[in-house]
């Protein structure tokens, strides 16, 4: 399937901003599941600085913002083929060794509640279909819910609340692959909607390394694995490895963001 995609970021602020420093994840990389036929970022009031792999591999461009400016637009765009694989990405290898997604960091944290769904994979009679019963559990437990969470909600912490969005999903999936002894990482990417071409956001998912497979991918939020319409973005531990923008800035002004999204055939 060939997809085009536009994604704009925009930060405003209520005074001029002296100094800021951003990591944009927004380039994606031709795999098994995908081929990138174009693609480009721009920057408006700042300017990329330089443009390297990170010990995940994943495209990052270090950008900073034009001193005193109020605005900083980041728009990525591009056209991606992709391809059904069936969640399967396979044995792929990169910097990070695969130990380091066996550990778990502050937002995949396995505590009281997370730690009990382990069982869900250890009781099937293998371990992919016990990653989909996972799946199956995770939303049952978790319905997908905006405005309950935020980008410091643990895993355990979302989980004990009930309500989640896909970051969440992605969250408490890994904690779980984790807790049963299996490498696991976060994936943040475009997933093409069927009823609309506008969004507000982009996705996320997790995969896990399958001795026989490699790594398999698990969408918690839509209950599926990964087909033609999902375009990986980045990989990492979590959330915050795999952000498609992070950052920081000097002064005391405030911030609004407002993100534009479109995904189509």
């Amino acid at each position: 399937m060939q997809l085009s995609i536009r994604h704009t970021t925009t930060y405003s602020y209520d005074a001029p901003v002296s100094y800021a420093l951003q990591k944009v994840r927004l380039h994606p990389l031709s795999s098994s599941v995908q081929t990138v036929q174009g693609w480009r970022v721009t920057i408006e009031g700042g300017k990329i600085e330089a443009g390297y792999r990170d010990h995940f591999g994943n495209h990052t461009d270090l950008v900073s913002a034009t001193p005193g400016t109020q605005k900083i637009t980041l728009s990525a765009e591009g056209t991606v083929e992709t391809h059904d694989t069936s969640g399967i990405l396979g044995q792929v290898f990169g910097r990070a060794p695969l130990w380091l997604f066996r550990q778990h960091t502050a937002l995949t944290e396995a505590g009281d509640a997370v730690r009990p769904l382990k069982e869900v994979v250890a009781g099937a009679d293998t371990t992919l279909n016990g990653l989909h019963a996972l799946l199956a559990r995770i939303l049952d437990a978790v319905p997908y819910t905006l405005g309950k969470t935020g980008t410091t909600t643990t895993a355990e912490d979302a989980l004990a609340l009930g309500a989640g969005v896909c970051q969440d999903h992605a969250n408490i999936f890994i904690a779980t692959a984790r807790a049963a002894g299996l490498p696991a990482r976060y994936v943040s990417g475009y997933l093409m909607m069927n009823d609309r071409v506008d969004q507000d956001a982009s996705h996320a998912w997790a995969e896990v390394y399958l001795e026989d497979l490699g790594w398999v991918g698990f969408d918690v939020s839509n209950g599926v694995s990964p087909d033609d319409r999902y375009v990986r973005i980045a990989t990492g531990r979590d959330a915050n490895d795999a952000a498609p923008i992070s950052g920081l800035r000097m002064g005391n002004a405030d911030e609004a963001l407002i993100v534009s999204l479109q995904i189509q055939q």
